[in-house]
């Protein structure tokens, strides 16, 4: 009995250890000197199936079949973590922003297509939208984290003539700080009320047949088509 557990113990030690997909991205790219993108990719994987209290710098490790000194060498600490993948997430939404713009399409065309860039973004990435505007955990000194929020925030900028990309610092009269918080807080704000299913309501009562994607179509476009009344 003895040498045949120690058989199967033997046989078990020599079997290749079974991973998904998705972790064997991550091992492959820590063995090809990536180990910050498989940090990350493994934090991303964790906020999302976990939730942010099961992100932490021991559980991303592990799940990147790194040392538990690996984050910290590369990150510090939790926040500093927190705050790179936070930069990634913008960085990924003036992607999906500009995804659907051209240079051939009219201005109010070009609203519309960030506009609803911004919210299928959320959509598609609720827990790293959440976590890329908590402010009590992230860290804006990290200059990764404040430049790609910067650069996201310019696109939205971008849609008011007066508020040109690379002039962030540039003084605004109330009427442009009116004017940009109202278009941010819309988009913003459908984003939230999207991704935490409070439009059910209203999706309820629409006709057979429309439904989110046409409701988010008829707001952006009467706001965009529209001076100064909202997006």
């Amino acid at each position: 009995m003895k040498r045949s557990i120690s058989k199967a113990a033997a046989h078990r030690r020599k079997s290749p250890l079974k991973l998904s997909p998705q972790k064997k991205k991550w091992v492959q790219s820590y063995h090809h000197g990536a180990l910050r993108t498989a940090l990350l990719d493994a934090a991303e994987h964790l906020l999302v199936h976990e939730g942010i209290s099961g992100l932490t710098l021991r559980a991303a490790a592990r799940a990147a079949f790194v040392s538990h000194a690996a984050p910290k060498n590369h990150f510090g600490d939790l926040s500093g973590l927190l705050s790179e993948l936070a930069a990634l997430g913008f960085e990924r939404l003036r992607a999906a922003m500009l995804g659907n713009t051209s240079d051939h399409q009219s201005q109010v065309e070009r609203r519309i297509a960030i506009g609803r860039g911004y919210v299928d973004f959320a959509k598609a990435n609720p827990a790293l939208f959440l976590l890329m505007f908590r402010m009590e955990r992230l860290d804006y000194r990290r200059p990764a984290l404040a430049q790609a929020a910067i650069a996201a925030f310019e696109i939205l900028a971008s849609l008011h003539g007066e508020l040109q990309p690379g002039h962030q610092e540039n003084e605004l009269t109330v009427s442009q700080a009116a004017q940009l918080a109202k278009s941010w807080g819309q988009v913003h704000g459908l984003a939230l009320l999207i991704i935490d299913g409070q439009l059910r309501p209203i999706l309820s009562r629409l006709p057979h047949g429309t439904g989110e994607n046409e409701l988010l179509d008829e707001i952006f476009s009467d706001a965009a088509a529209g001076t100064r009344q909202g997006w």
